[in-house]
């Protein structure tokens, strides 16, 4: 795999919107796959395929159906448009944000994938960890779909942890939490803040 390629071809947003009760924070996470529309809308939505890159997920996968990813959030889907995007609740313990998924066809026959995850974050805690806490989850999850559709491999959650612990895996986590960094900084934090928010995020996830 080659790590620094995987981290350059993603495109990294930060930024703020009101959104229901206030202002919130968003991150933006986008990828070209070389797929169809259908194909790639299939990879995202059929519960037989998202666990082959993502994880297991029970549930209803239907307008006002609930879903649960094993060991992670669970939610809502609240609106669907295929092939084209859905809007879903993201509930993990007594938090709530949300995610929209949006496809879009590409000249070349592949498809963009982007993903916005909404957030109201208080401006302490966005200071502690800033945009890669969500960011970097999202790299890993859009990494997992890059090599699944390029190989018809599934992954194997436990094997998947154990690669984020390799170095090679260190390396993707390190690489996608100073992405985010750059992205916060573009967006206006300030410098200093935002690299100390990417060190502490890349420790949690590295167990560092």
């Amino acid at each position: 795999m080659d790590v620094t390629h995987e981290i350059n071809v993603v495109r990294r947003q930060v930024g703020r919107r009101e959104f229901k009760a206030g202002e919130a924070r968003v991150v933006t996470v986008s990828r070209t796959y070389g797929t169809s529309l259908d194909d790639l809308w299939d990879a995202c939505t059929n519960p037989e395929r998202i666990p082959r890159w993502f994880l297991p997920v029970s549930g209803e996968l239907r307008v006002g159906g609930r879903f649960q990813l094993e060991g992670n959030a669970g939610g809502t889907i609240e609106r669907c448009d295929p092939p084209k995007s859905f809007f879903a609740t993201w509930e993990y313990g007594d938090e709530v944000s949300w995610i929209e998924l949006r496809l879009t066809p590409v000249e070349d026959g592949g498809t963009r994938f982007e993903l916005e995850h909404i957030a109201h974050v208080d401006d302490e805690r966005w200071a502690e960890f800033g945009p890669g806490a969500v960011g970097v989850g999202w790299d890993t999850g859009l990494l997992g779909l890059s090599r699944y559709l390029a190989t018809g491999a599934s992954m194997d959650p436990a094997e998947g942890m154990a690669w984020l612990m390799s170095d090679e895996g260190r390396r993707y986590v390190t690489l996608s939490s100073e992405a985010w960094r750059e992205a916060n900084v573009a967006s206006g934090e300030p410098e200093e803040s935002a690299r100390a928010a990417a060190e502490r995020t890349t420790a949690a996830y590295t167990g560092g």
